[in-house]
């Protein structure tokens, strides 16, 4: 329909392929770093808006399709439908601010005279864009994980701090390429450098975190640990660790393979992150084991966390073919100046205490007995 009441220009065609050739050096300028797994930012948006306010709108539908399938051949081969959506996704937000904001500016070159209405109106466009992509991509992401709340898979502040970013790069672009499309040589090196700065950072998270579960891995939760230990020691706030342990965990890889055996740590990862605050400390230990450092819990609170994880993932199910996968945990509790002052001893004594814990019978809460003090004996009365 936008293709059949679309008059064909060749400076609509020349904005286009200049647009879209900045967004191949770009992808082609971040190809050595690699993209992470799963939803990442790369700040394309900064050549598909100007797409969607200068061009008619069957050139925003278009626009994602190219540099998709660059992506796909030149960075990294994923699953395609994840290509597909995100392409499908990103064209029709484009095409929905397009059409928005043609129907208030007749002539998108007035962008370029500096004039108030029409940089407010790309303004509006673009927040338009924004909204409808983080929308259709949320609700794919929630459908894919049901557990995952909508405050993780819509945005937090730095996602809000990025979507700005993106939203003044495509406007900006926009008027500089109004103006002239030679500019775009100028904007081209700062776009690549910030999304080279991203992607790094991107990257390094990714390198923190562990693959399956999505969780801090073994070495970052230990850097973390330690750091939230040292400033409890020096402020003398309370402290607690919790080592959790899937009970019987080979008996679920046996009899339904590990893909299933991944599904459970998943979910159990999941839950965790659900039950917890946000700045507890929980990662993968390894295997079917999960660290937790509690900040500022004492005895009591950390029986009760322990305790109400216990319980909640207790009563989770896993869905797998026509049947549900139900596991139970033990977990260790050890805590700050009781059971040790560092981290080696807490992780010993929380140890010990979930060893105890699969003793008694597993599927229970356990905490190191602590020896009292000796009792000193009076001195003797001076003859």
């Amino acid at each position: 329909m936008f293709a059949a009441s679309t008059t064909f220009q060749w400076r609509d065609a020349l904005t286009f392929g200049a647009l879209m050739g900045c967004g191949a050096v770009c992808i082609e300028a971040t190809r050595r770093l690699g993209m992470p797994a799963g939803v990442s930012r790369d700040l394309l948006s900064a050549w598909w808006l100007p797409v969607a306010l200068l061009l008619p709108p069957v050139y925003a539908l278009f626009a994602p399709i190219v540099l998709q399938i660059l992506l796909q051949i030149r960075v990294r081969a994923t699953v395609l439908y994840r290509r597909v959506f995100s392409s499908a996704a990103i064209g029709l937000a484009g095409c929905t601010a397009s059409v928005v904001f043609h129907q208030f500016v007749d002539d998108p070159a007035v962008l370029s005279r500096g004039s108030g209405p029409p940089i407010l109106f790309a303004v509006a466009a673009a927040v338009l864009f924004s909204l409808l992509n983080i929308a259709l991509i949320a609700i794919a992401a929630h459908l894919e994980d049901p557990d995952s709340t909508w405050r993780e898979v819509l945005w937090d502040r730095e996602k809000v701090l990025l979507d700005i970013v993106e939203l003044c790069l495509g406007v900006s672009v926009s008027i500089g390429c109004g103006l002239n499309l030679g500019l775009l040589v100028l904007a081209l090196p700062p776009v690549v450098l910030l999304q080279r700065s991203l992607l790094h950072a991107q990257l390094q998270a990714a390198a923190r975190t562990d693959a399956k579960t999505g969780l801090l891995n073994a070495a970052a939760w230990q850097r973390e640990a330690d750091t939230e230990i040292v400033r409890a020691r020096r402020t003398g706030d309370t402290l607690a660790l919790l080592i959790i342990d899937i009970d019987h965990f080979k008996r679920v890889n046996d009899a339904h393979g590990h893909l299933v055996g991944d599904q459970v740590l998943v979910g159990v990862a999941s839950m965790l992150r659900s039950q917890l605050r946000d700045y507890d400390v929980v990662g993968r230990f390894g295997g079917e084991e999960f660290v937790v450092l509690l900040p500022g819990a004492d005895d009591d609170e950390a029986r009760r966390v322990a305790e109400r994880l216990r319980v909640r993932i207790g009563h989770m199910a896993v869905p797998v073919d026509d049947t549900l996968i139900k596991v139970t945990i033990s977990v260790g509790v050890a805590l700050m100046s009781v059971h040790g002052d560092d981290l080696i001893d807490l992780l010993t004594a929380a140890d010990l205490a979930l060893y105890r814990a699969k003793e008694l019978g597993r599927d229970r809460v356990c905490i190191p007995a602590v020896q009292p003090p000796p009792r000193s004996l009076p001195d003797n009365p001076a003859p």
